[in-house]
């Protein structure tokens, strides 16, 4: 897919997810009937202009109340959502990964692609998915560890609340600095890595990852087109060879690899369309 048209289906998902713009001039946090309802991305509940919830925060708010209950609805919608579209959420509807993909346009005279490490560091995000999402929040009462102390997204929130009421810089302790400064953290390595955030501790894309082999938008190569000249690899900025793993626990579906292709061996696929020998998926 083309770039361009990517980067605009990102931006209207972005503001579709926060088209309450009357937060934004008014302050304060919307109270939306809508927000009763996950979107699938990380954008956070507490957006001044955010009109559903964020499923992390949903989830991690249902585990670490007093009164535990399964929370069915939030688990349904994630699951609903991982096997429609996998990690092409990531690509395509997180507000937080457009920002991240904004941010490593700004020129830099040296972008980073791989380094000693970073595939290690890519376990990071089903740790957190595990313990700092689920474990802990079930053990730490009223404490949605993800969001309270790690969440970028919930950081941004946060400041633009303040910008938009500037009553709300008083409220800011030091937790919140502590989260500033991941978020700027996070902000200043997008310039030279491609979404950092995702790649290492996004434990939403981490859950979208494990339905990648099986969700309806997928990724094909035809072998008997693909001329193993990896341009696929090289135009991939999550460091995958889809010619090799086309379902990739890491693709987040962007479409480069199928556009910098010289032989139209890659395709994107939907699992109720009829499968070719000489395709692999």
């Amino acid at each position: 897919m083309d770039n361009k048209k990517r980067f605009a289906i990102q931006a209207v998902a972005s503001l579709l997810q926060n088209a309450d713009f009357r937060g934004f001039f008014k302050g304060g946090v919307s109270q939306l009937s809508t927000k009763s309802v996950c979107v699938p991305g990380l954008n956070c509940y507490s957006c001044p202009g955010a009109v559903g919830a964020c499923p992390v925060g949903s989830l991690q708010n249902a585990l670490s109340s007093y009164r535990f209950r399964l929370p069915y609805y939030v688990c349904g919608l994630l699951i609903f959502f991982g096997i429609l579209l996998g990690r092409a959420v990531c690509g395509f509807l997180c507000p937080f990964g457009f920002l991240q993909d904004l941010i490593y346009k700004i020129p830099f005279f040296k972008k980073i692609k791989t380094f000693r490490g970073d595939k290690t560091l890519r376990f990071l995000k089903y740790f957190i998915l595990i313990f700092g999402v689920i474990v802990l929040p079930l053990f730490i009462k009223l404490t949605p560890v993800f969001c309270k102390y790690l969440c970028p997204s919930g950081t941004l929130a946060g400041l633009l609340l303040a910008f938009s009421d500037t009553r709300v810089f008083s409220l800011f302790g030091s937790r919140f600095m502590w989260k500033a400064c991941i978020l700027g953290c996070i902000i200043l390595v997008s310039v030279i890595i491609f979404r950092p955030f995702c790649k290492y501790l996004c434990p939403l894309g981490a859950f979208y990852s494990l339905f990648n082999r099986v969700s309806a938008v997928r990724l094909s190569v035809d072998k008997e087109k693909c001329t193993s000249c990896k341009a696929c690899y090289r135009a991939c900025d999550m460091n995958v060879d889809p010619s090799v793993s086309p379902d990739h626990l890491e693709c987040i579906r962007c479409g480069k690899c199928v556009s910098a292709c010289p032989e139209n061996a890659l395709n994107y696929k939907s699992f109720i369309s009829k499968k070719n020998p000489g395709h692999q998926e």
